[in-house]
């Protein structure tokens, strides 16, 4: 009996969509394509009609194109074929000539089909290890009235913060103590209502890929009356052995200080000494 043998052109059961992918990185394009084969065996009456369907056979045959162009292998465009027919192409590393339109061609002796996506190649992102710009300070305040611990850290990408107590984690925020950061790199510990118990030692890290760096700072927490008293301390003489030594200490006239009319005690008011147990 004879048998008729017929192909149809290759669909792809695989095919990746748009990428973006970073300069510098890996990219890998996945698809997979199969061939339907069918076999019709022929008599003469009555008529039976046997389908079977064969993946990959025979293989159909496929190339890359990068914006109309054809795609040849070289040292960072690599074409591989799996066994279990996934054709994949490799570019390592990426740069911004790789950006385009990709084309993937899989065609055999029945015809050819095609699939077409974007590949976006976004700027190599720059790493900076966090610094600060301005570092966490000792501070003092009274015990009842809101404290900010603050600080400028920069760094790329932008880094996570972490807080610390002593050696507790400051992890969420309260209604008396929150956490704070801005677009500009400005870092912030809110305490309202500063007790006792909140002062001590408070650490605050930042970390991302390229690095973590850490400051720490004391708060002290004191009552009204322990606030040091703002006076200023009275003017001392020195002892001296006699009456005409301290005088000229402090450069009188020694024949004006002993004139018979003259007052001792208007003479004290106008130096504004304080006289010692030898006078």
């Amino acid at each position: 009996e004879p048998i008729q043998e017929r192909f149809f052109r290759p669909h792809f059961l695989q095919a990746p969509g748009d990428l973006t992918v970073q300069e510098g990185k890996l990219c890998r394009m996945d698809c997979k394509a199969r061939l339907l084969q069918c076999f019709v065996r022929l008599r003469p009456f009555p008529i039976t009609l046997f389908t079977l369907k064969v993946s990959g056979l025979p293989t159909p045959d496929l190339s890359w194109q990068l914006n109309g162009r054809p795609i040849r292998p070289d040292s960072s465009h690599k074409m591989l074929v799996r066994e279990n027919g996934v054709h994949s192409l490799i570019i390592e590393p990426v740069t911004a000539r790789d950006a385009g339109i990709y084309t993937c061609i899989a065609s055999n002796r029945a015809g050819e089909n095609t699939f077409s996506l974007e590949l976006i190649v976004a700027a190599k992102e720059v790493h900076k290890a966090p610094v600060f710009i301005e570092k966490l300070q000792n501070t003092g305040v009274t015990e009842g009235f809101p404290v900010r611990l603050e600080c400028r850290i920069s760094g790329e990408p932008s880094p996570q913060i972490f807080w610390k107590k002593e050696n507790e984690s400051l992890t969420y925020n309260t209604d008396r103590v929150s956490m704070h950061q801005d677009n500009y790199g400005y870092i912030c510990l809110l305490i309202q209502g500063a007790t006792k118990e909140d002062a001590g030692w408070y650490t605050v890290s930042a970390k991302n890929e390229a690095g973590i760096v850490s400051c720490t700072a004391r708060l002290d927490v004191y009552t009204q009356w322990q606030q040091p008293p703002q006076t200023t301390k009275p003017k001392k003489v020195r002892p001296s052995a006699s009456r005409y030594a301290a005088l000229c200490d402090q450069g009188l006239d020694i024949k004006a200080a002993f004139q018979p009319e003259a007052n001792p005690v208007h003479l004290t008011m106008q130096s504004g000494l304080v006289e010692s147990d030898d006078l």
